[in-house]
């Protein structure tokens, strides 16, 4: 599953393990200054107004205050970080561009905080990040060159993949993000499920896939925030998420572009799956920003049975 803490081996800092990977220097920039910005978001989740914000997001949804705030946070630090040409976020209407000029620049797509009506509860939340060479957003997931997420829980964790192994950094209390756990790895299988959706609302086909896990053991585990459910099955290395489509919801609820994208690029670098039931979520193109699609992501042999029992729902 990867290296836990314990040796001083683990001491790399964020940018020093960057500039190891063999990656561009725009790209090393890049991404510490999502980094640097995350310990603002944390700063925000930990003293910010819990209340409204009187404004909705481009799915109708009300904002909370903490939304915009940490919607902000990002975007100033990607507008200025001069690497970014375009940015799209699920807080905004429509991609952003900060320069014409897409020459060497990225666009990064990302949920300032996912999960955010948890905080008001003290439950985990985060932010979820996909980043794609040059200007174009609306392009299949598997074309990143890099995703990442934060979890802010009891401790802050970011975990990260440039298409070279998925790595853990952890915050320390001088607030800098040091290696925790490396190559993270999956299990072919687990004993983990967190099924998103009422149950009441679920198709036959996941009904009956639903009791195939309860039968062979798995338990459940489903804290209702996408990052910490994603963080359990990643660093336990096994067990499946599942969002499916419900009959009252045929996509689903989670988005391609903001959630399901950098987490399926994660999950199959840590040698996992994704899937929409149909096809894998990293071969899907986006048709706007506000795409939805069902998903199953975890292990490869629990993803691969969740495709058996929906064997002709897609034709």
């Amino acid at each position: 599953m990867g290296k836990e803490p314990g040796s001083t081996k683990f001491q790399t800092d964020f940018r020093r393990h960057l500039r190891e990977q063999n990656i561009s220097g725009n790209l090393v920039h890049l991404l510490c200054e999502i980094a640097e910005a995350s310990k603002y978001v944390i700063n925000a989740v930990r003293t910010g107004d819990l209340g409204v914000a009187g404004t909705s997001n481009l799915y109708g949804e009300e904002q909370l205050a903490l939304d915009v705030l940490s919607d902000r946070i990002l975007r100033k630090r990607l507008m200025y970080s001069g690497v970014v040409c375009n940015i799209a976020s699920e807080e905004m209407d429509e991609i952003f561009q900060v320069t014409s000029n897409p020459l060497g620049m990225f666009s990064v797509a990302y949920d300032p905080l996912d999960g955010s009506s948890l905080v008001d509860v003290n439950l985990a939340v985060g932010t979820i990040v996909g980043i794609y060479q040059g200007d174009n957003l609306l392009q299949p997931g598997r074309n990143m060159v890099g995703a990442m997420y934060i979890l802010y829980g009891p401790r802050v964790s970011m975990v990260y993949s440039v298409g070279k192994g998925v790595y853990e950094f952890t915050m320390n209390h001088l607030m800098e993000f040091t290696l925790t756990r490396e190559k993270v790895q999956m299990k072919p299988s687990g004993d983990i499920y967190s099924p998103g959706g009422l149950r009441k609302n679920y198709t036959p086909e996941n009904e009956a896939y639903i009791r195939y896990l309860e039968n062979k053991g798995s338990k459940l585990r489903y804290s209702g925030g996408f990052v910490p459910d994603i963080n359990q099955i990643l660093m336990k290395g096994k067990g499946i998420f599942m969002y499916p489509a419900l009959t009252d919801s045929p996509n689903g609820k989670l988005r391609l572009l903001f959630e399901l994208n950098p987490m399926a690029y994660l999950i199959e670098q840590a040698g996992g799956a994704a899937t929409n039931g149909c096809m894998p979520i990293l071969d899907m193109t986006p048709e706007g920003l506000d795409q939805r699609a069902p998903i199953y992501i975890g292990c490869k042999e629990d993803v691969a049975k969740a495709t058996e029992f929906l064997n002709g729902v897609c034709a």
